[in-house]
């Protein structure tokens, strides 16, 4: 037989009616089993998949999620797919993962895509500041879920962490480890994410005396994060700490400390931000901001199957806390530079 069998095929093979091997696709229940085991093994002989494609025209419900997330080298972003892999094939569902790579016009692209794959639904990181992204899926009436980002004036569900907390959990830290000029890796960052964390550190200082210096960074990633770094070094009085953005630009700068024969922490405390696998496994274990991210992954599925699931929904704005991780790289008094 040449070409990919059809549902016509399995049903001669198994002498059944097409009728019927839709029903033990789609119905198993309702068939004998019997019957269900000869059509079961007539789809293994002829190596039949049914067609996803027409199976959501005639339902008009997809099976397909996408995720779209602001950068798949890092990990957080990872554990976050992992999560909502997980949530939505307990629900025989699975996920397209893409990424903008932080670029409004990938954004679009991808979105457009996922509108024009018919998508049961988004999981949206935006990477443009100004929502353009929601209003591409409500035109195409695409339902979504924010994810890593609050929902402030967007009739949508999101899952968050609350990163001001977070920021002041990474500044108040340093602060009672006895530091008074701190650098803030990540700077006037256009993503909404890097600017709660930076204003949550500014509020956790007010009043102490303590200084935030701004660091300007090229990306979130660890080259950005060398470049930071090297860049610190160079400061006159130089910070006796830095509060990283995530910890990619952490280990970057990490990465620069030593190649200037610094120490860390005695020389230069390093506060990272997600807490990824390899801020635990650095040469100096990392202190930093943890953020659920499979559980935000999770959740965001939830939401999701909730509002497409055809009963009534109220959208929600769910936000996880932030939990400040200690370790090696602050656990020391600062050197005066």
């Amino acid at each position: 037989m040449g070409g990919a069998a059809g549902i016509k095929d399995v049903a001669r093979a198994a002498g059944v009616s097409v009728g019927t091997v839709s029903n033990v696709i789609n119905r198993p229940e309702v068939v004998g089993e019997e019957t269900r085991a000869r059509v079961q093994a007539a789809i293994d002989r002829l190596g039949y998949v049914r067609s996803e494609s027409a199976r959501q025209l005639r339902s008009g419900s997809s099976r397909i999620i996408g995720l779209l997330v602001l950068d798949l080298g890092n990990p957080f972003f990872v554990s976050v797919a992992r999560g909502a892999e997980r949530a939505a094939r307990a629900q025989g569902l699975g996920v397209m993962v893409c990424n903008s790579a932080q670029r409004p016009a990938d954004e679009a692209d991808y979105l457009a895509l996922f509108a024009e794959q018919r998508v049961r639904g988004v999981l949206l990181t935006p990477a443009d500041a100004e929502g353009s992204g929601a209003a591409v899926l409500r035109r195409h009436d695409v339902p979504f879920v924010l994810v890593d980002r609050l929902a402030p004036g967007i009739e949508a569900c999101s899952v968050s962490v609350d990163d001001v907390q977070g920021g002041s959990l990474a500044a108040a830290h340093l602060l009672a480890g006895g530091h008074r000029r701190i650098a803030f890796a990540g700077g006037r960052h256009r993503l909404q994410q890097v600017a709660d964390r930076r204003s949550g550190a500014l509020a956790a200082l007010e009043g102490s005396g303590a200084e935030l210096v701004d660091l300007e960074v090229a990306g979130l990633d660890v080259a950005a994060g060398r470049d930071a770094g090297a860049r610190l070094l160079g400061m006159l009085p130089r910070p006796t700490a830095v509060f990283c953005a995530n910890d990619l630009l952490a280990l970057g700068v990490l990465q620069a400390a030593f190649a200037a024969g610094l120490r860390v922490p005695e020389d230069l405390a390093i506060v990272g931000y997600d807490d990824i696998e390899f801020a635990a496994a650095a040469a100096v274990p990392l202190t930093s901001v943890r953020q659920p991210a499979e559980a935000m992954g999770r959740t965001a599925v939830e939401l999701l199957a909730e509002e497409t699931g055809g009963g009534a929904h109220r959208h929600r704005q769910v936000v996880f806390e932030p939990e400040l991780v200690v370790r090696s790289s602050t656990l020391s008094a600062p050197r005066t530079a």
